[in-house]
């Protein structure tokens, strides 16, 4: 039997990207920048199970550990229709640090949780855990079909977790699929932030999945002593995103929670220099700027020859924006990870932003020639 565990264990430790030190193992990927950890030993082989992360009180009844707190981001990502869940563990005695609340710093032992169900059927469940390194270890659990457990998927991900519409399938992202997303901005957690957790909530915002009694928003953590630091002004006048429509306040907080994780100005993408990720600011002119009357830089396989515009004001067909979300063509679609359906929802806001956009343009421009 020890023999079967340790050659469970080194299967795992290739799979996983582990180097052995001292007769313990750390997980070989980037050190999380925002904080300068000391670095331990510890092994960083995820659990087997997703009872063993420690979500749940009782997993016989899936009842979650009442120290957990549920959240929902007011901009979800959309993740072909999928019914989320959420919730973080912080260690007894830790706080979030706020003092940048663009990028909040984590204490070691965080940890989050994302559950994904498709017409009432659980299929995965997500974790992240913040190592005494510094670094986050990530991890996927499938779920069965009966429901009664989750095991861990391999690094690489499962294909056909779930059956979608047309004939697609619903796939669990591998290790490094979920990096590539999560490693594109400031901090590597997503939809946990002031923005998206401020009370000032986007009542027009998509694919809203928890009501505010469900859950702690910012008031709530800052009321409880878990997140510290935050400057007074933020206390004062809750986040939102000013726009100039309500239309356009929904719109540009879609494209935060589905692309600016990727799209914004700290990133390795920030060369292509598309800023979609909302600063706590919230004026949305980055989003505007590097999108509306913004020429394309190199038309992506697919794209069409009049689409020379990322936004063309009034002319959502002809926009290279509007191209590229309707689409799930793999060259042309965005966001190129994590979705095999279009987001029909998505590409009418979309669509009805750009129309209003040269709606606005032409009365501005009436109103100048009436002077």
């Amino acid at each position: 039997m020890a023999m079967v565990l340790n050659t469970q264990r080194s299967k795992l430790a290739r799979c996983y990207g582990l180097a052995g030190v001292g007769g313990f193992l750390i997980l070989a990927v980037g050190l999380f920048k925002s904080v300068t950890a000391v670095p331990q030993p510890a092994i960083a082989i995820p659990p087997q199970t997703l009872q063993e992360t420690g979500l749940y009180a009782d997993f016989a009844t899936l009842r979650i550990d009442p120290s957990h707190l549920a959240f929902s981001p007011q901009y979800p990502l959309w993740s072909d229709g999928a019914i989320k869940r959420r919730w973080i563990s912080l260690p007894p005695g830790s706080t979030i640090d706020g003092s940048n609340p663009d990028s909040f710093v984590f204490p070691v032992g965080t940890k989050f949780w994302k559950e994904f169900s498709f017409n009432g059927q659980r299929v995965e469940t997500r974790y992240l855990e913040r190592r005494a390194d510094g670094q986050w270890l990530y991890a996927a659990y499938a779920w069965s079909a009966d429901g009664r457990e989750a095991q861990l998927v391999s690094p690489r991900g499962k294909r056909g977790a779930y059956p979608l519409a047309g004939g697609r399938t619903h796939t669990i992202p591998g290790v490094n699929d979920c990096k590539a997303c999560h490693q594109g901005g400031p901090s590597e957690v997503l939809g946990f932030s002031v923005l998206q957790l401020s009370p000032e909530r986007d009542p027009n915002a998509l694919h809203a999945e928890l009501k505010l009694d469900q859950g702690v928003d910012l008031k709530d953590l800052v009321d409880r002593g878990l997140v510290v630091g935050l400057p007074a002004s933020v206390l004062q006048t809750p986040p939102r995103i000013n726009a100039a429509s309500a239309t356009e306040r929904a719109a540009l907080g879609y494209m935060h929670g589905n692309c600016g994780h990727c799209h914004n100005a700290q990133g390795p993408l920030q060369n292509i220099g598309l800023f979609l990720r909302q600063s706590i600011e919230g004026n949305g002119q980055a989003a505007i700027a590097s999108t509306v009357s913004h020429a394309v830089r190199k038309p992506a396989p697919g794209q069409s020859p009049d689409a020379i515009n990322r936004v063309e004001p009034g002319y959502p067909e002809r926009s290279a924006l509007m191209q590229r979300v309707s689409s799930r063509y793999p060259a042309l679609q965005m966001p190129p990870l994590g979705t095999e359906l279009v987001d029909d929802e998505a590409v009418a806001l979309l669509y009805r932003w750009i129309a209003e956009r040269g709606e606005s343009r032409k009365e501005a421009h009436l109103h100048q020639e009436g002077r």
